[in-house]
Order: structure tokens, then C-alpha cells, then sequence
């Protein structure tokens, strides 16, 4: 699913793709969680200072902390409620993590602190993508290391509009405009790569990450019914109707059905860049 709506980053993650993040929050790790373990797999053993960028609920910046524990975490997102939920899963496990509510585009970190920078599909939603990336070199030490998993195109990631092409129909959602804030900001690999080398990262590299995540089936409808522009769409009909678009959304997904689970193959870019 997809959040590029006619929100301001700031109101759509404090307001209802945070919530429902939350409320999901199991559902999404699971199924995201082959792109924590390969972040995981490029931690330098040397690493001191990690800022995972857009940390959500927390998952990623977890896995790293418990990977390196000799390692100072931070996590920064914009959304309130997400991080509120990180810092009690951080706590339940006893890592000491900092996890900052700010726009890491704004943000006035330290200058030359982390020496490893990271995220996982936090980075698609700058409203200024240049800026952003500065920023985030000014706060990265000399030769520190970046990697961010980010979608590549719609069309390679066909499970993810399943719903919004089920009911195209059916309900009004917002267009997605190639290169705005969103899930397939990213889509343009060469773009990337001139962005960060633009603001003053080396060595960038723009490399397919194909990976198979999977859903039970019975989370299927939370997943459709409760996220992305579709889950927002449905939430703000009466019941009955809602349902019944529900069930013809869910119909389409029969493809990705294997037996008691639903298996995404997913289309991503795992991006590699030198302070």
C-alpha cells in the first residue's frame, strides 16, 4: 500500500497512517522484516554512532542495537505516536535508545556526529529531498557510511497497488506523481544517485534488492482495510459499504495467495553512499 496523499507529511504521520502504523505495527515488522535483516547484514563492526532515519516503531533501529551493542542508536521520525511506541519497545528489551520527533530535513543534529546512517523506507517522504541529504551529510562524519532501502517503481511492485486498482472505480484516491513524497519517490534510481551525489556523498551506489516477504492470510484484510490510501478511504465510508468494497479489493489479491500465507515479492534499492 501506498501513503502519497493530499496530506502534509507532518499532519498524514501524526494523524492516521501513524495511528493505524501502530495499530499494525506486528503485521508490518513481520512483513518487512527481510529489509530489517538486510540493513542488519551491512552494520560495519565498528560502528559507534547509527541514526536510523524515519525509524517508525522502532524495528529497524532494534535490530541494530542489539546487533552492535557497543553502539549509540538513534532514531528519528517525524511521527509522534510511532515513536512512542518505539521508546516502550526499546525499554521492554533494555536498550538504551534515543528517539528524537523531528523532520531529519530540518533537523539540527550535531555536526559530525554518526558514523553510520541508515534507514529503512523513511527516506521517500522529504518534501525536499536535497536538503534532506545535506543535512544529513553535515551530521555524518568524514567516510561514514549510508544505506537506506527505498521502493523502486509501482509497475515492479504490483502487490502494493493491488487494492487501489481493484476498486479504481469505486473510490476517489490521489494520483501519485513520479518523484513526489511517497512510497515510489525513489522509483528513478539515476536520480537518487545524482541527489546524493549532488550533496556531497561519494562512492553512491544504486543496486535491486528483490526480496520475498510474506502476510499470514488472515492479516490480509487489516492490511488492505487499514493502510495506505485505500485503508483511509474505506475507514471514512459507512460500514456496509466499506465492507463490501473490502471484500471486492480482497478478491484481487488472489494471485499472491500460497496456502495459509500471501508471499510479496518485492521490488526495492538497497542504497550504498561514503560521507
Amino acid at each position: 500500500m501506498a501513503d502519497s496523499l493530499p496530506l502534509d507529511q507532518h499532519t498524514l504521520w501524526n494523524g492516521p497512517a501513524g495511528e493505524n502504523w501502530v495499530a499494525q505495527q506486528t503485521l508490518l515488522d513481520g512483513l518487512f522484516q527481510p529489509m530489517a535483516d538486510a540493513l542488519r547484514d551491512e552494520l560495519p563492526a565498528t560502528v559507534t554512532e547509527l541514526l536510523d532515519i524515519g525509524c517508525g516503531t522502532g524495528a529497524s533501529t532494534l535490530i541494530a542495537a542489539t546487533a552492535r551493542p557497543g553502539a549509540h542508536c538513534t532514531g528519528i521520525d517525524i511521527s509522534a505516536p510511532m515513536l512512542s511506541l518505539a521508546r516502550q519497545r526499546a525499554a521492554a528489551i533494555g536498550r538504551n535508545i534515543d528517539f528524537i520527533v523531528a523532520d531529519a530535513q530540518r533537523h539540527d543534529f550535531a555536526a559530525a556526529r554518526y558514523d553510520w546512517i541508515q534507514s529503512r523506507f523513511g527516506v521517500m517522504f522529504f518534501e525536499d529531498t536535497l536538503a534532506a541529504f545535506a543535512n544529513l551529510r553535515r551530521a555524518a562524519q568524514a567516510g561514514a557510511g549510508l544505506r537506506f532501502i527505498a521502493w523502486r517503481s509501482a509497475q515492479e511492485n504490483p502487490f502494493m497497488t493491488t487494492a487501489e486498482r481493484a476498486l479504481a472505480d469505486q473510490l476517489v484516491l490521489p494520483a501519485r506523481t513520479a518523484g513526489a513524497p511517497g512510497q515510489f519517490a525513489f522509483a528513478d534510481g539515476e536520480r537518487v544517485r545524482q541527489m546524493l551525489q549532488s550533496t556531497g556523498w561519494q562512492d553512491v551506489d544504486v543496486s535491486p534488492l528483490d526480496l520475498t516477504c510474506f502476510l499470514t492470510r488472515d492479516a490480509l484484510p487489516s492490511y488492505v482495510g487499514q493502510l495506505g490510501p485505500v485503508g483511509l478511504a474505506l475507514r471514512a465510508l459507512p460500514a456496509e459499504r466499506a465492507d463490501a468494497l473490502l471484500q471486492q479489493a480482497l478478491a484481487a489479491f488472489a494471485p499472491f495467495i500460497d496456502g495459509d500465507r500471501v508471499r510479496v515479492q518485492t521490488a526495492c534499492w538497497m542504497i550504498r553512499a561514503r560521507a
